[in-house]
């Protein structure tokens, strides 16, 4: 420790080392200031609209320790915030090897003794058991290292539209909800929800949230697309290449984007 110190003390003294850490500095400094900028408001104005209705859907996998920390309590303030009435959710896990099953119990418990609606599905297939099937079809490919190997966005889709069949057996009921919700294992609460879904008055074909799970970088680029259809531009600051987005999100507004999902996104259910 002692030689680290008086080699940080030594490169202080030059003055090129200086002026960089300084600029490091000023740089961060910047950094946290923008995100605290984007991320931070009133939150008096989000008022929970106890009429509309919202089917809350999410997928786990190996995710017991949010689900117990706050995943659970977090979707149950939401749901009683929304009314109970109004929500209906469902979670399905795939084939976690963690106690996310006995988390996703713990969860289906208490919301029973609400009388809050619910599907959970607890999943006994692993990804082996996906990947070792004898018929691959639909869904794999033929890739460069010479296997036959299952695409990761045909196996979430099947997963995401085998998590909205209670939405269409309810729909078949003639029961109708506004807004399909899907939660991932990201760390929110009620606010954060009603921001969303008070999105431009609510008026929005989707609204999604940015997953920060390192802090500056946010996580899961794969789907958002800026205003102009671009691919982001970075994981930190400025985010985006479209000036519009990139200023709507200085002025603290609703970032126009082409696509998204990331940690929570709304959809309109038509």
């Amino acid at each position: 420790m002692k030689a680290m110190i008086c080699t940080s003390r030594a490169l202080l003294r030059r003055p090129i080392h200086r002026f960089l850490l300084l600029v490091s500095i000023l740089f961060h400094v910047f950094e946290v200031t923008q995100i605290l900028r984007c991320h931070s408001g009133p939150t008096s104005e989000f008022v929970a609209q106890r009429s509309e209705r919202v089917y809350i859907a999410s997928i786990h996998w190996n995710s017991e320790q949010i689900l117990r920390s706050h995943w659970n309590d977090a979707v149950i303030a939401l749901a009683d915030a929304l009314g109970r009435e109004n929500v209906f959710i469902a979670i399905y896990e795939s084939g976690s090897w963690d106690d996310s099953k006995d988390a996703l119990r713990e969860l289906d418990a208490v919301l029973a003794a609400l009388d809050i609606r619910r599907n959970i599905t607890l999943s006994e297939t692993t990804h082996l058991d996906e990947i070792s099937v004898t018929e691959k079809g639909s869904g794999w490919i033929d890739t460069p290292r010479g296997r036959r190997e299952l695409r990761r966005i045909p196996y979430l889709s099947r997963l995401r539209n085998w998590i909205l069949l209670p939405l269409q057996e309810l729909a078949r009921q003639g029961e109708q909800f506004d807004k399909v919700l899907f939660l991932n294992d990201v760390v929110f609460d009620t606010d954060d929800v009603f921001r969303l879904l008070n999105t431009n008055d609510g008026d929005f074909a989707a609204a999604c949230s940015l997953d920060f799970s390192r802090p500056p970088q946010f996580y899961d680029t794969f789907a958002l697309r800026d205003a102009e259809g671009h691919e982001p531009l970075m994981q930190t600051w400025p985010y985006f290449r479209a000036k519009e987005s990139r200023e709507a999100m200085l002025r603290n507004d609703p970032v126009p984007v082409t696509s998204c999902w990331n940690g929570i996104g709304e959809f309109r259910y038509c």
